[in-house]
């Protein structure tokens, strides 16, 4: 794999690295997206972060947002599997988003950028709610990932005011340790926000894919709803697309 870009700015190192036509991000040393376009599936995290949507069915997935963004794989996904009307992504960050559109393929087609803080954004944000909300707030520290936003009452509370009844929440999660110290497994009032709870994981990374929905849901729903998907379903029975899933409630 080679360096094609890199540049520090204001303390920070960015490097965009490439294998083929894969293309990946990093911000000091932490690796936050991984993308090539002639892929259905990136064969990462970023698959599992778009899987949960098909806890529902696409044509009912019309509002997304993601907070997040990186280099964009997990809006690649989203606009290529599930083709929402709308997405938001929202991202601390101006490089990532200058990187995600330059070397990854984002265009203003596609999603609706905004370069903020998301808890600050999403205090603010007075349009529709969504279907589905993408959680993937992480910085960098000393070569390794932390979450930028502690999954408290306040933060989960915050989340659910913006998604709809039927509305479904992925947060991603660098431990199971971290999942289950999470406010929706430890304080009564954000247990009680959600019907079905899974997490989803594969077998080479140590990420929990929390899933929080506001209906009741099954393992087998999910499967029936990705097996039906024309390229979804190749790539499941091909094996490119394997996950681990667990209903927690």
């Amino acid at each position: 794999m080679s360096v094609i870009w890199k540049k520090e700015e204001y303390g920070t190192y960015y490097e965009v690295r490439s294998a083929g036509k894969s293309r990946r991000l990093y911000t000091d040393g932490v690796f936050h997206s991984q993308y090539n376009p002639a892929r259905d599936v990136t064969g990462g995290i970023w698959d599992l972060l778009m899987v949960p949507a098909f806890f529902n069915t696409p044509e009912n997935i019309k509002n997304v947002l993601v907070l997040g963004v990186g280099g964009g794989a997990v809006i690649h996904q989203l606009h290529r599997h599930v083709e929402p009307e709308n997405i938001t992504g929202v991202e601390l960050s101006a490089m990532h988003l200058y990187l995600a559109k330059r070397f990854f393929g984002i265009t203003d087609s596609m999603v609706e950028l905004h370069e903020a803080e998301a808890v600050t954004w999403l205090n603010n944000y007075k349009g529709e709610k969504f279907d589905l909300i993408i959680e993937d707030l992480f910085g960098e520290r000393d070569g390794e990932p932390y979450r930028a936003v502690s999954p408290d009452q306040i933060w989960f509370d915050l989340l659910n005011k913006n998604l709809n009844q039927n509305g479904i929440l992925v947060m991603n999660f660098t431990s199971h340790k971290s999942f289950k110290s999470s406010a929706v497994f430890n304080e009564p009032e954000t247990e009680k926000m959600f019907q079905s709870v899974f997490q989803l994981r594969m077998p080479i990374y140590d990420n929990i894919i929390g899933v929080f929905l506001k209906q009741p849901s099954s393992s087998s729903e999910l499967r029936e709803n990705l097996k039906a998907h024309p390229r979804i379903g190749k790539n499941i029975r091909n094996k490119n697309l394997f996950y681990h899933i667990k209903q927690l409630r």
